[in-house]
């Protein structure tokens, strides 16, 4: 059958992509999304270094810090059920536009703000556009690549959005002595609004586009990235097949579907957890394990690190190993670690350990953050519902902090790292009985499974 006469009986974007090898067409589109997505990063780890800089200059106290960072977690809550609405509704592509304007322009006004009130208030809309970004990035970077590097692609694109840690910490060492913490927000404005512009090009997914209904423009779509790719001669057979059904905002809440919704929830819980309940504070535990303060902040940046490498070694192994077993061998590494960590009280084993722990905690935000929850979803519902567990995830991170107070006063850090764990024994089952396994396997055959 040619790609003619297929196209008549139906388009079917969803093979026709899945066979194309891997292209500077690919490359260009990782790009143009990651770029987006180091700024997503840029913008969320930025406060760590300004709340620091706006405390000691007298520009805020710590409750209204606690405001900032608050108001930052309630917007990226709103903003991924949103975007995910949007996104379904009426396209990635402009969903996409539409959240790098917001968090451009919100800093601009964050680096123009007279007063912490003001600042906290751009901080909110910041945070929709920041909340936004995770769940179109990974999701259509997702509709784009071939499965067999699908699960590598995606993880890469965690690194990147990851290296905004220390990217952050490192331009406000250097500027906030000698400019203050205002051009930290330039820095993010400018970039976000030059990706802006950059991203203009960007083509709509097609698989969104024969979703709607929009065959004639996913046909064409679809011939282009085929002539990018170096045309269709070389390319396996088309086989037709029947279409699957309309899938609805209801059906999300039935069946098989209802399970990938609650294993999605569950997974972005427990890992926005670990990150912002643990990661976050490790200062803090360092200087209750007795270290100084500026010894704490020194190898805090050192274990930091592990950070980007856990996200290329997830990438290394979720194609390889395949989500499912990455996913929970991580889990497994994380929970032995977490009941050694709290034992240790010399640098010379925190640390290590420290940084190991950190390493299979950035292993699993690769995996899920990135791959796991987008493929989990049919194209009709696949934002909507990465918004809803993004929502639950993020919102986990605005009760979380004084949850780990609590324990961390009654119980020292062995009491966070026991919720931790409790957290990562229910990932482990749930991932277990009802996750499921798309390494290497199509986003539509992922979805008749």
């Amino acid at each position: 059958m040619t790609v003619a006469s297929f196209a008549a009986a139906g388009v079917h974007s969803g093979q026709r992509l899945d066979r194309l090898p891997v292209s500077a067409f690919h490359r260009h589109m990782f790009w143009l999304i990651g770029a987006g997505m180091f700024f997503d990063g840029y913008d969320l780890y930025v406060g760590t270094s300004v709340l620091g800089a706006t405390l000691s200059t007298g520009f805020s106290t710590i409750d209204q810090n606690a405001q900032f960072v608050s108001f930052t977690f309630l917007g990226m809550t709103i903003g991924a059920v949103i975007a995910g609405f949007i996104g379904d509704a009426f396209g990635r592509r402009l969903t996409y536009q539409l959240n790098l304007l917001i968090f451009g322009f919100a800093s601009i006004l964050a680096a123009v703000a007279p007063t912490i009130d003001w600042l906290v208030g751009a901080r909110f809309l910041m945070g929709l556009g920041l909340g936004a970004e995770i769940v179109v990035g990974y999701s259509t970077l997702a509709e784009f690549v071939p499965p067999k590097a699908r699960g590598r692609w995606l993880s890469f694109m965690a690194l990147i959005v990851v290296s905004g840690l220390p990217v952050t910490t490192l331009l406000g060492s250097v500027l906030i002595p000698l400019l203050g913490w205002r051009p930290l927000f330039a820095i993010a404005a400018v970039g976000a609004l030059f990706v802006w512009w950059m991203r203009k090009s960007m083509p709509e997914s097609p698989r969104w586009l024969e979703a709607k209904g929009r065959t004639m423009e996913a046909e064409a779509l679809l011939a282009k990235i085929e002539a990018d790719c170096g045309g269709t001669a070389s390319l396996p057979t088309l086989v037709a097949h029947t279409p699957a059904r309309m899938v609805t905002l209801g059906d999300l809440f039935h069946g098989r579907l209802l399970l990938r919704l609650i294993v999605g929830c569950v997974v972005l819980v427990t890992v926005n957890t670990l990150l912002f309940g643990f990661v976050t504070w490790l200062p803090t535990f360092f200087v209750k394990q007795g270290l100084t303060l500026n010894r704490s902040f020194a190898y805090t940046l050192l274990i930091s690190f592990a950070a980007p490498l856990g996200c290329a070694i997830g990438a290394f192994l979720s194609d390889r190993l395949g989500r499912k077993v990455t996913i929970i061998s991580g889990s497994l590494a994380t929970i032995v670690l977490g009941l050694i960590y709290p034992q240790l009280s010399t640098p010379e084993l925190l640390v290590p350990v420290g940084f190991l722990l950190l390493l299979a905690i950035y292993v699993l935000v690769a995996l899920l953050y990135g791959v796991y929850t987008p493929e989990l979803f049919p194209t009709d519902v696949r934002l909507r519902a990465n918004g809803i567990c993004n929502m639950l995830g993020r919102g986990a991170t605005i009760v979380s902090p004084f949850i780990v107070v609590a324990l961390f006063k009654s119980y020292g850090v062995m009491g966070v790292t026991g919720l931790m764990i409790a957290l990562l024994i229910l990932q482990i089952i749930v991932v277990w009985a009802w996750g499921i396994e798309p390494a290497r396997r199509g986003l539509e055959e992922v979805n008749q499974v």
